[in-house]
């Protein structure tokens, strides 16, 4: 069965120094971004090393997904692959 391609990316693996801003530089190239977030510690509100890209497009976040997966961004080696099940991801940290 093949997987369900989604416009939604999950990246991971991120530098503490990479921001919100930087990460949606980063994934404009590959087309029109509808959102690009950190998931951040709710108490220091300091990145966790992961986020999320929503593209308006399949296609845009494939391409993003193909020529980022495994690169060197800010000296760490980031992996880019299909978010899971959006909604119930957002929910499960939005609750931790």
């Amino acid at each position: 069965m093949a997987k369900r391609f989604s416009a939604q990316l999950f990246v991971s693996r991120l530098s503490a120094y990479t921001t919100d801003r930087s990460l949606r530089q980063l994934f404009s190239p590959f087309g029109q971004i509808k959102d690009a977030r950190l998931i951040r510690d709710p108490e220091t509100q300091r990145p966790k090393g992961f986020g999320f890209i929503t593209f308006e497009s399949e296609d845009d976040a494939r391409k993003a997904m193909k020529s980022l997966d495994g690169k060197i961004v800010d000296g760490r080696l980031i992996f880019v692959e299909v978010a899971k099940n959006a909604e119930e991801v957002t929910t499960n940290l939005n609750l931790e």
